[in-house]
């Protein structure tokens, strides 16, 4: 798990906290995710919302608690925790009920836990093309120096190699762009995943049997994120959409995802207009 040791940490009043505080994006899917969790278990926690359009995850003070400038973060009674996949089993762990790992299956679910987080990159990739209009260049220079320069620069004592593969990630949006090519990649990627998937679901209700665990909360957010860039989820896998729609009605899971009317504007008018290029994330990735 990625408990940020002392060291790697620069912003030290959130040391004294006390509780659970997360820091998080409302459309950020692995945000969604842990508040999901969260809902389920119960939990009560101290909200810390950051502005990522205003680069707040790249400020001094954010980098200081997560050098890899992501959300979310939790702080635990002064402990910080980063990366979603290791705070929701976290909170398995130190609130076990209701149970969401089934018992016996810790090391499987960390394995599928990892080949989801695989996968972040491909929907990030399929997110900047087919959500809203993202602009020419997603990250101002400012916000990219920032980025470059603050924190420690250290996860667990050493130099991070998550975080040049974010730099890396964000230079090419602001330059090249997220290429034809790209997106085909991801976009097949998913689609052997969700095949993967999808038998699982025809033979039983949830991904790891008769039970709801994190490995739907986790697969729920992605399947979401999908289906508003334009995935042809209903034709493509069928039991998957049906699974889908089943956690949707329940609360813990649709407030999270709500998208705001002005957001859900921008987005419709965005599709419209690839639809008239020929450009849609189907057409593009080769989907139908």
């Amino acid at each position: 798990m990625v408990q940020l040791l002392d060291e790697d940490i620069k912003t030290r009043d959130v040391l004294t906290w006390k509780g659970l505080h997360l820091f998080h994006f409302m459309s950020s899917s692995c945000s969604q995710k842990t508040r999901i969790v969260l809902n389920l278990k119960g939990l009560a926690w101290e909200s810390h919302q950051l502005a990522l359009r205003d680069g707040e995850n790249f400020t001094d003070w954010y980098l200081g608690i997560n050098p890899r400038g992501l959300v979310p973060t939790l702080v635990a009674d002064g402990e910080v925790h980063i990366e979603s996949n290791d705070i929701i089993t976290l909170l398995e762990e130190r609130y076990p009920e209701p149970k969401l790992i089934p018992a016996g299956a810790e090391d499987r679910m960390a394995e599928l836990l990892e080949h989801e987080d695989d996968l972040h990159l491909d929907l990030r990739t399929i997110t900047f093309r087919f959500t809203q209009r993202r602009g020419k260049q997603p990250k101002s220079d400012e916000a990219m120096a920032n980025y470059r320069t603050g924190g420690t620069g250290t996860v667990l004592g050493r130099e991070d190699p998550n975080k040049a593969r974010e730099i890396a990630f964000w230079d090419t949006a602001n330059t090249t762009g997220i290429s034809d090519d790209a997106v085909r990649l991801s976009a097949s990627r998913f689609r052997e995943a969700l095949d993967g998937l999808n038998d699982t679901l025809n033979a039983s209700p949830y991904l790891m049997g008769g039970e709801l665990s994190v490995l739907d909360v986790a697969w729920f957010i992605y399947v979401n994120r999908l289906r508003s860039c334009g995935y042809p989820m209903e034709a493509l896998h069928p039991a998957l959409t049906g699974w889908f729609d089943g956690l949707k009605a329940r609360p813990e899971f649709a407030k999270e995802i709500a998208v705001p009317p002005e957001v859900q504007a921008a987005i419709d008018d965005h599709h419209a207009e690839q639809r008239r290029e020929g450009r849609t994330l189907v057409d593009v990735a080769g989907l139908a």
